[in-house]
Protein backbone atom coordinates (compact mmCIF):
# COMPACT_ATOMS: atom_id res chain seq x y z
CA UNK A 1 0.00 0.00 0.00
CA UNK A 2 1.59 3.27 -1.08
CA UNK A 3 2.12 5.78 1.68
CA UNK A 4 0.96 9.23 0.75
CA UNK A 5 -0.63 12.00 2.69
CA UNK A 6 -2.69 15.04 2.01
CA UNK A 7 -0.40 17.91 0.99
CA UNK A 8 0.13 20.60 3.59
CA UNK A 9 -1.70 23.84 3.11
CA UNK A 10 -0.42 27.34 3.45
CA UNK A 11 2.71 27.73 1.38
CA UNK A 12 5.88 29.51 2.40
CA UNK A 13 4.22 32.51 4.02
CA UNK A 14 2.74 30.63 6.92
CA UNK A 15 4.29 30.21 10.31
CA UNK A 16 3.53 29.01 13.79
CA UNK A 17 0.97 31.27 15.42
CA UNK A 18 2.28 32.09 18.91
CA UNK A 19 -1.21 32.69 20.29
CA UNK A 20 -2.90 29.58 18.90
CA UNK A 21 -0.88 26.61 20.22
CA UNK A 22 1.64 26.77 17.38
CA UNK A 23 -0.80 26.12 14.53
CA UNK A 24 0.18 27.51 11.15
CA UNK A 25 -1.25 30.88 10.27
CA UNK A 26 -0.87 33.92 8.07
CA UNK A 27 -0.47 37.52 9.16
CA UNK A 28 -1.96 40.30 7.06
CA UNK A 29 -0.41 43.76 7.27
CA UNK A 30 -2.42 46.59 5.75
CA UNK A 31 -2.22 50.35 5.38
CA UNK A 32 -5.50 52.25 4.95
CA UNK A 33 -6.59 55.83 4.35
CA UNK A 34 -8.50 57.93 6.90
CA UNK A 35 -11.85 56.36 6.03
CA UNK A 36 -10.60 52.77 6.04
CA UNK A 37 -9.99 52.28 2.32
CA UNK A 38 -7.17 49.75 1.85
CA UNK A 39 -4.12 51.20 0.11
CA UNK A 40 -1.63 48.34 0.38
CA UNK A 41 -1.45 44.86 1.87
CA UNK A 42 1.21 42.19 2.41
CA UNK A 43 1.12 38.74 3.98
CA UNK A 44 3.65 36.77 6.01
CA UNK A 45 3.80 33.91 8.48
CA UNK A 46 1.96 34.41 11.75
CA UNK A 47 5.23 34.30 13.66
CA UNK A 48 6.68 37.37 11.87
CA UNK A 49 6.67 40.58 13.91
CA UNK A 50 4.70 43.56 12.61
CA UNK A 51 7.72 45.82 12.68
CA UNK A 52 9.43 43.64 10.08
CA UNK A 53 6.46 44.02 7.73
CA UNK A 54 6.10 47.81 7.93
CA UNK A 55 8.56 48.69 5.16
CA UNK A 56 7.07 46.08 2.79
CA UNK A 57 3.55 47.27 3.63
CA UNK A 58 4.40 50.89 2.83
CA UNK A 59 6.05 49.79 -0.42
CA UNK A 60 2.90 47.81 -1.35
CA UNK A 61 0.73 50.95 -1.61
CA UNK A 62 -0.84 50.79 -5.06
CA UNK A 63 -2.05 54.36 -5.45
CA UNK A 64 0.29 57.21 -6.22
CA UNK A 65 0.44 59.51 -3.26
CA UNK A 66 1.02 63.26 -3.42
CA UNK A 67 4.42 64.47 -2.33
CA UNK A 68 4.42 65.51 1.33
CA UNK A 69 5.30 69.14 2.00
CA UNK A 70 5.93 71.20 5.11
CA UNK A 71 2.43 72.70 4.80
CA UNK A 72 0.70 69.35 4.30
CA UNK A 73 2.74 66.48 5.76
CA UNK A 74 1.43 62.94 5.47
CA UNK A 75 0.77 61.27 8.79
CA UNK A 76 1.09 57.58 9.63
CA UNK A 77 -0.62 56.33 12.80
CA UNK A 78 0.82 53.14 14.27
CA UNK A 79 0.10 51.08 17.37
CA UNK A 80 2.48 49.98 20.14
CA UNK A 81 3.81 47.08 18.08
CA UNK A 82 5.82 49.59 16.04
CA UNK A 83 7.35 51.42 19.03
CA UNK A 84 10.98 50.72 18.13
CA UNK A 85 13.73 52.07 15.90
CA UNK A 86 12.71 49.89 12.94
CA UNK A 87 9.12 51.16 12.88
CA UNK A 88 9.99 54.82 13.18
CA UNK A 89 12.83 54.53 10.67
CA UNK A 90 10.61 52.84 8.06
CA UNK A 91 7.97 55.57 8.42
CA UNK A 92 10.52 58.39 8.14
CA UNK A 93 12.22 56.76 5.11
CA UNK A 94 8.82 56.64 3.37
CA UNK A 95 8.44 60.39 4.14
CA UNK A 96 5.61 60.01 6.64
CA UNK A 97 5.24 61.82 9.95
CA UNK A 98 4.95 58.86 12.37
CA UNK A 99 2.47 58.89 15.25
CA UNK A 100 3.31 55.85 17.36
CA UNK A 101 1.66 55.09 20.68
CA UNK A 102 4.48 54.39 23.09
CA UNK A 103 4.74 51.18 25.10
CA UNK A 104 3.72 51.92 28.68
CA UNK A 105 1.82 55.04 27.65
CA UNK A 106 -1.58 55.24 29.23
CA UNK A 107 -4.58 55.28 26.96
CA UNK A 108 -5.94 58.80 26.69
CA UNK A 109 -9.50 59.61 25.81
CA UNK A 110 -9.98 61.37 22.51
CA UNK A 111 -11.16 64.98 22.67
CA UNK A 112 -13.57 65.03 19.75
CA UNK A 113 -14.50 68.68 20.35
CA UNK A 114 -11.10 69.70 18.94
CA UNK A 115 -11.55 67.56 15.83
CA UNK A 116 -9.49 64.63 17.06
CA UNK A 117 -10.83 61.18 16.33
CA UNK A 118 -9.70 57.67 17.18
CA UNK A 119 -7.58 56.21 14.40
CA UNK A 120 -6.75 52.58 15.08
CA UNK A 121 -10.33 51.32 14.79
CA UNK A 122 -10.36 52.32 11.12
CA UNK A 123 -7.82 49.61 10.30
CA UNK A 124 -9.59 47.07 12.52
CA UNK A 125 -12.89 47.80 10.77
CA UNK A 126 -11.28 47.12 7.39
CA UNK A 127 -9.86 43.82 8.66
CA UNK A 128 -13.33 42.93 9.98
CA UNK A 129 -14.84 43.68 6.58
CA UNK A 130 -12.25 41.48 4.87
CA UNK A 131 -12.98 38.70 7.36
CA UNK A 132 -16.53 38.54 6.01
CA UNK A 133 -15.04 37.01 2.87
CA UNK A 134 -14.86 33.31 3.67
CA UNK A 135 -11.90 32.65 1.39
CA UNK A 136 -9.87 35.21 3.33
CA UNK A 137 -11.03 34.32 6.83
CA UNK A 138 -10.03 30.67 6.38
CA UNK A 139 -7.01 30.30 4.14
CA UNK A 140 -7.72 27.54 1.63
CA UNK A 141 -5.03 28.56 -0.87
CA UNK A 142 -1.70 26.79 -0.76
CA UNK A 143 0.11 29.35 -2.87
CA UNK A 144 0.92 32.69 -1.28
CA UNK A 145 0.37 34.63 -4.50
CA UNK A 146 -3.17 33.23 -4.83
CA UNK A 147 -4.08 34.18 -1.26
CA UNK A 148 -2.60 37.67 -1.63
CA UNK A 149 -4.44 38.07 -4.94
CA UNK A 150 -7.72 37.15 -3.24
CA UNK A 151 -7.13 39.78 -0.55
CA UNK A 152 -6.27 42.37 -3.20
CA UNK A 153 -9.42 41.47 -5.14
CA UNK A 154 -11.50 42.00 -1.99
CA UNK A 155 -9.80 45.38 -1.49
CA UNK A 156 -10.62 46.35 -5.09
CA UNK A 157 -14.24 45.33 -4.48
CA UNK A 158 -14.25 47.57 -1.39
CA UNK A 159 -13.09 50.55 -3.49
CA UNK A 160 -15.61 49.80 -6.25
CA UNK A 161 -18.49 49.71 -3.77
CA UNK A 162 -17.28 52.89 -2.10
CA UNK A 163 -17.00 54.74 -5.42
CA UNK A 164 -20.43 53.48 -6.48
CA UNK A 165 -21.97 54.62 -3.20
CA UNK A 166 -20.36 58.07 -3.48
CA UNK A 167 -21.43 58.60 -7.10
CA UNK A 168 -25.01 57.56 -6.32
CA UNK A 169 -25.11 59.95 -3.37
CA UNK A 170 -23.80 62.80 -5.54
CA UNK A 171 -26.35 62.00 -8.26
CA UNK A 172 -29.20 62.13 -5.73
CA UNK A 173 -28.04 65.46 -4.30
CA UNK A 174 -27.45 67.17 -7.66
CA UNK A 175 -30.22 66.08 -10.08
CA UNK A 176 -29.86 67.84 -13.41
Amino acid sequence: MPGWARPGSGGKKTGKNPTDRGKSGTKKSMVVDGQGGPLGVVIAGANVLERRLLKATLEAIVVERPAPTAESPQHLCLDKGYDNETGEQAAVEAKYTPHIRRIGEEKRSCDRSQGHKPRRWVVERTFAWLSKCRGILVRYDKKDANYLGLIQLACALYWYRRLDRLTRRDANQNPT
